[in-house]
């Protein structure tokens, strides 16, 4: 058998009341997915250990087969694997966002855009690039990645600074936090660098001039040291590509043994390029057993708490992801199909949550099936079968074809 894993980042949701009822996934028209749903098998699969943060991290570590309480060590571990990032063992890595924070005229502080307003990757390396040459303690160190999202490397950095994902205080006030962060004697130094070259830079000059808003800080979260893993060869005798444009994911792929396919103009927001990432799906399956394909869009949006651009990430992924990877695969009687998220990214909330996640297995060559069915949230929890963790569920799709 050969295995095709789709991931559409947060894409489950609550019903909302401007879609009738209906959540995005069961507003959204998605004939693709509801296809292998009716002639599938759907279920619901808990990501998400009693415990641990709901994030795309502990989830995906989950949909690969790991058990994250068995080797999860934080996010930033894994994204700078995916860098080529080899951590010390007297080192921590921490995720390094570039965000937009308001400070008001009382003092306080808000999370105006933990993405600086999705900046582009060439802007983001500039000023990363100019703050690792400007900061002067020579135990830290900045690697810029994609867009908003970058790696700090700490040499004997103090494990007990309590850290936040900006993306969950979106809109509101972090003022507690952000002094955490300019008071904690191992970074302020580093956070009053930061501050003065990201005020003065040519970059945020322009940005502001254009009316976007400028990347105006930066944003600690995530640490960890270096997991320990066993590849999907170790564990399962399985080979497999990962295909992201998320550092963080090809850094799971990097630990789970697989090959990193990098796509250009894969961004992870909705101007990705859909159509490199499946025909490099596609082709990857002619070699590997696995294929992992996962597509951050979804999640973006619900991030930001935009119901329009949430809807259409869904239907992007089932148009120009899942249709096209089907229609190449579906003559054929020995690929498995499986589309899924990683958690739920609510519009309400605007962060992620640890309920369990909606599955399709669906094997080609099936012609028989539950015509009403879609794939949404309602014929997931409606099916009465629940993964119990990653493990159970990443077996259950390898087991052999009935």
């Amino acid at each position: 058998m050969k295995y095709l894993i789709l991931i559409g980042d947060g894409m489950g949701d609550f019903s909302l009341q401007e879609l009738g009822g209906k959540t995005p996934l069961e507003a959204a028209r998605t004939p693709a997915m509801d296809y292998l749903a009716a002639h599938g098998r759907i279920a619901l699969a808990w990501t998400i250990p009693e415990g641990y943060p709901p994030g795309s991290d502990v989830a995906n570590l989950s949909l690969l087969g790991y058990l994250p309480e068995e080797c999860y060590s934080g996010r930033a571990p894994l994204e700078a694997a995916s860098m080529g990032v080899e951590l010390a063992q007297d080192e921590i890595a921490f995720r390094c966002n570039l965000v937009t924070l308001d400070h008001k005229p009382d003092g306080s502080v808000v999370m105006g855009d933990y993405s600086a307003g999705h900046i582009s990757t060439p802007e983001a390396k500039e000023l990363i690039e100019t703050i690792d040459r400007e900061q002067k303690d020579h135990s830290l160190k900045l690697y810029p990645g994609k867009s908003y999202r970058h790696l700090l490397v700490s040499k004997g950095s103090p494990e007990d600074l309590q850290t936040v994902p900006p993306h969950d205080h979106t809109g509101q006030a972090v003022t507690e936090y952000w002094h955490r962060y300019k008071n904690s004697p191992r970074f302020s130094a580093l956070f009053d660098c930061a501050d003065k070259v990201l005020h003065a830079h040519p970059v945020n000059t322009k940005r502001i001039e254009d009316g976007k808003k400028p990347a105006n800080s930066i944003w600690l979260w995530g640490e960890g040291r270096a997991p320990v893993m066993k590849t999907l060869q170790e564990r399962y005798g399985i080979s497999g590509s990962l295909i992201s444009a998320v550092d963080l994911l090809k850094g799971i792929g990097v630990y789970a043994g697989m090959d990193i396919i990098d796509v250009p103009g894969a961004t992870g927001y909705l101007d990705t390029n859909y159509k490199g990432k499946a025909d490099a799906a596609i082709d990857a399956l002619k070699e590997k057993d696995l294929v992992f394909v996962h597509v951050e869009a979804p999640d973006e949006a619900g991030h930001q708490g935009l119901l329009k651009e949430k809807m259409q990430a869904i239907e992007d992924f089932d148009q120009k992801i899942v249709q096209p990877i089907f229609d190449a695969v579906h003559d054929r009687d020995d690929v498995r199909i499986v589309v899924a998220m990683d958690h739920f990214t609510p519009i309400s909330l605007k962060t992620h949550t640890e309920l369990p996640v909606p599955v399709v297995i669906y094997d080609t060559g099936t012609i028989s099936g539950d015509i009403d069915r879609t794939y949404s949230e309602k014929s997931a929890f409606a099916s009465g079968e629940i993964f119990e963790n990653g493990k159970a569920l990443f077996e259950a799709i390898i087991a052999s074809k009935k």
